[in-house]
């Protein structure tokens, strides 16, 4: 575990990470944006408020991209369900088809024997 030093609202600080430093850092700079952003838009706004409410859009956000991502899980077992029942289908459809052509073989043989 790495230890990286982020800058968020003025404030620093000591975060421990498993994850690449790079991406903390990161993280870090979009969460200090985003309190900055409120902070620029009332400026009464005191640093501990604006990041009780970006935490709080930040997990709207994640609420709802949690939701689409289970629409899309939904989605996609539907479309799986959807494709083997085509395959069993064309399965079906394929074992008559042959069937069909021996019939018509036959036919034919008995239809030149008459």
């Amino acid at each position: 575990m790495e230890k990286i030093m982020l800058n968020i609202a003025g404030e620093q600080y000591a975060v421990k990470a498993d994850e690449d430093l790079d991406y903390v850092a990161a993280l870090g700079e979009e969460l200090n944006g985003k309190i900055g952003e409120l902070m620029g838009k009332n400026p009464r706004l005191t640093a501990s408020r604006a990041a009780v409410l970006t935490a709080l859009d930040c997990l709207d956000e994640l609420k709802k991209a949690q939701r689409n991502i289970e629409n899309l899980r939904s989605q996609l077992r539907d479309y799986l369900e959807q494709a083997a029942k085509a395959a069993t289908d064309a399965a079906v459809s394929k074992k008559e088809a042959e069937r069909l052509a021996k019939e018509v073989t036959r036919l034919k043989a008995k239809h030149e024997k008459e």
